[in-house]
Order: structure tokens, then sequence, then C-alpha cells
């Protein structure tokens, strides 16, 4: 009986058993990390179309390949306690034998202590050193690019589009983002009435719309092609249909376009408010009346709800 007991249960199986365990936790770990970081790993979202975005993959990577063994070692231990520490075959085992192990308990909690606070200063640098959380930098940035040529933006969102002045070229204004290639840009965001948010999904660049505020987001393309623009934050009935898309075309071609794009809007650009960075956030989209009746930006649109007399009022209504 007592054979049975060290075997089934007993001291003498428990070396047996962790060296079990940890030799199939090691096995699984690093199959499953190799084949993630070779396989998985170069297609994670939002890709490495921007510095900003593979910023972004890279820490993906990162918390990835340190949890994967996390979630290995916990479903090893269950499988294999499953399998083998069964009420059948423990049945045998005396009470005795049945018992916590405090040197696990204290491997484990250090271990997994360890993971959490490395993941928490690993993560802290990646969101000042290399450019912030998406490029996100906010009023005023903590990180600027180290080209001594950035190409400003104005991100213009209200409700429920994006539009974006481009200062640099006469501060034309156009519902069309072209980028160009490996060029430092700065996104300048800002909104005209409500709280929105600016997402360019590929190019890992994401920034609040704040009335009033100028939010700055930095990245770099690296590479040619197609991008989504959505708003991410809640902005009104039509927030989910307010999307578009951008490009990132090369440095010859960015030039042909803004210069051609700027003459051709000029007559347009002269009736727009002067350019500044954010602007008074218009009536037509929060709801409000910020403006007086007769507008001082423009001489061709009246902003806010149109003034009804009592005597329209009351005719209306009979």
């Amino acid at each position: 009986m007592a054979d049975v007991q060290q075997g089934a249960g007993g001291n003498a199986g428990r070396p047996r058993d962790a060296l079990r365990i940890a030799a199939i936790w090691v096995f699984v770990s690093l199959v499953g990390d190799l084949l993630f970081g070779f396989l998985y790993g170069p297609h994670i979202p939002p890709g490495r179309m921007t510095s900003s975005a593979g910023g972004i993959q890279f820490d993906m990577k990162v918390l990835f390949l340190v949890a994967l063994p996390v979630v290995f070692g916990v479903l090893v231990y269950m499988g294999y306690a499953v399998f083998t520490w069964s009420a059948s075959k423990m049945r045998s085992a005396a009470p005795a034998d049945n018992r916590s192990h405090l040197g696990v308990q204290i491997a484990w909690i250090a271990t997994t202590t360890f993971v959490v606070l490395g993941l928490f200063v690993f993560g802290t640098v990646e969101l000042v050193i290399p450019a912030g959380s998406g490029g996100g930098e906010g009023p005023a940035p903590i990180w600027t690019p180290s080209s001594k040529t950035v190409l400003p933006i104005q991100v213009i969102a209200q409700q429920w589009k994006f539009t974006y002045r481009y200062p640099t070229f006469g501060g034309f204004e156009t519902d069309q983002l072209l980028i160009p290639n490996d060029t430092a840009i700065a996104f300048h965001v800002t909104s005209l009435d409500v709280i929105h948010d600016f997402w360019a999904y590929q190019l890992g660049v994401k920034a609040d719309a704040n009335p009033g505020q100028d939010n700055v987001a930095f990245t770099t393309p690296d590479q040619l092609g197609r991008f989504t623009v959505r708003c991410d934050e809640l902005c009104g009935i039509w927030h989910g249909s307010m999307y578009n898309y951008g490009h990132v075309v090369s440095k010859a071609d960015f030039e042909h376009w803004a210069t051609t794009t700027e003459a051709s809007l000029a007559a347009a650009t002269k009736l727009l408010p002067a350019f500044a960075w954010s602007y008074i956030p218009s009536a037509n989209g929060a709801g409000g009346s910020y403006y007086p009746e007769t507008n001082p930006f423009s001489q061709v649109e009246t902003y806010g709800a149109a003034t009804v007399s009592p005597a329209q009022a009351a005719a209306k209504s009979s």
C-alpha cells in the first residue's frame, strides 16, 4: 500500500511531476513563441506603414511573447492535473500527501510579479521615448521628430466628416488627405463642434479632436499605399459613417498634388477663416449658438439657428 501511495501521490512522485510539467511547459512555450514570432508576428495590426505603426506592432509582439508562456504554464498545469491527478488515481494517496507546496506558491507569485512590473517599465518607456502612444503627443508634445523638415497638416473634425488644411501650401482646405512618403508628418488635430477622434488606422496614429485644442501626433511614412481614417469617439447619430481614406504617395507626387490643389482652391481659400491651430466651435455642429447672426468670419454663410419672430412662430403653430 505504501508503494501505491508513493507512486500515485506520494512525495516520491512529486519531483518527477514537477520536472515533467516544467519540460512540457518549456517545450510548448518555445514552440509557441517561435511560431507566433515568425508566422503571425510580422502581420500584427496595424502593420509597419509608418514609424508609429511599426512601434505599435513591436510593442504588441513583446506583450504576446511574454504573455504566451504564462498562458501555456496555466494550461499545461491544468491539463497535467486533469490527466494525472484525477480523483480515481488519488484515492489511494494518504491525506498527508495531498497538500499545498509553499515553494511553488512563492515562485508563482514572484514570477508573475516580476513579469507585470517588467511590462509596466517597458510600457512606460515605450510611451515616452519612441514617439508616444499612437504618435499622439497632445497640446504640449514631450517628444518631437529629429528631422528638421516636418510637414504640418491640420485635421479638422466636425459632425460628421474630416477635412484637412495644409498651412505650408497657402492654408487650403480639402477633404482629401495625401501625405508624402519618407517625410516627418505633424498632424494637428482639432474640432469645430463636439469631441471627435482622429484614428488613421494603418498609420498607427490616434489623437482626440477637441474644440479649442491642438492635439499633435507625429509619424513618418515608410510605405506607399492607402489608409483608413475613422472617428473613434462617439460624436452623434452619424458617428459610424464618419470616415474617409488617405494615401501615402511619393514626394514628387505629393508636391505636384499640393501645388496644383493650392492653385485651384485659391479663390475658396480666401473665404476661409484665417489659419489658426484651433477654431471657435461651429453652432451648426454643436447645436448651440456661439456666433452672432452676422458671422464675422464669412460673408457667405450664417452660423447658428435662424431667428424666428413671435409672429412667425404663431403663424406656424396655427
